[in-house]
């Protein structure tokens, strides 16, 4: 079977998952074990990495897809179990907020609405040093991936404890794995 590194699913072959702020991305929940979590994508995903050390995470990937590479990275906090997970925007699960597609967007129309939605819910809207748009009242930050030619959008979702400067590169706490240019 030929792989392609920028293959991109088409809406229809992505699995539908919701965010739900500071609880769950589709069937993972913030404060989940490893093991937890494993269990909760059993016959969807399949482990693909496991690291150890400071920053932990965990990246699956779609059962019998015509490509390689992750789907959704997770990462953990010792202290309380899973608090971020990040969507692969070429073959990650599409992710809605409140109907909002989060996953393989344009990131400027995707901020477009990302920013009328923080208005209507009085949110504050910040900038990583990326300048991917976030929200810490809603711990998200909408990061963007390359796919081929293109740049997609990438959210990352973290856990209430990790919400507070959730887009700062250099002090918040997702890992620095994450904000690595990802090219898969």
């Amino acid at each position: 079977m030929a792989t392609d590194v920028w293959c991109v699913l088409e809406e229809e072959q992505r699995l539908p998952w919701t965010f739900t702020p500071f609880e769950r991305v589709g069937p993972l929940e913030f404060g989940m074990t490893h093991e937890q979590a494993e269990a909760a994508v059993d016959g969807v995903l399949e482990t693909g990495i496991w690291e150890g050390g400071c920053a932990e995470f965990w990246s699956v990937q779609l059962l019998n897809a015509p490509f390689f590479g992750p789907a959704v990275t997770v990462y953990y906090d010792r202290s309380i179990g899973l608090a971020g997970i990040a969507v692969n925007a070429l073959r990650g699960p599409q992710v809605t907020l409140d109907g909002m597609a989060l996953v393989g967007q344009v990131p400027s129309r995707l901020e477009n609405h990302f920013i009328d939605y923080l208005e209507t819910h009085k949110m504050e809207l910040l900038y990583s040093q990326n300048e991917d748009p976030c929200s810490e009242q809603l711990g998200l930050v909408l990061r963007a991936q390359r796919a081929g030619d293109l740049v997609l959008s990438r959210p990352v979702m973290v856990a209430e404890a990790w919400a507070e400067r959730c887009g700062d590169t250099t002090e918040g706490f997702i890992p620095h794995q994450e904000w690595k240019t990802f090219e898969w």
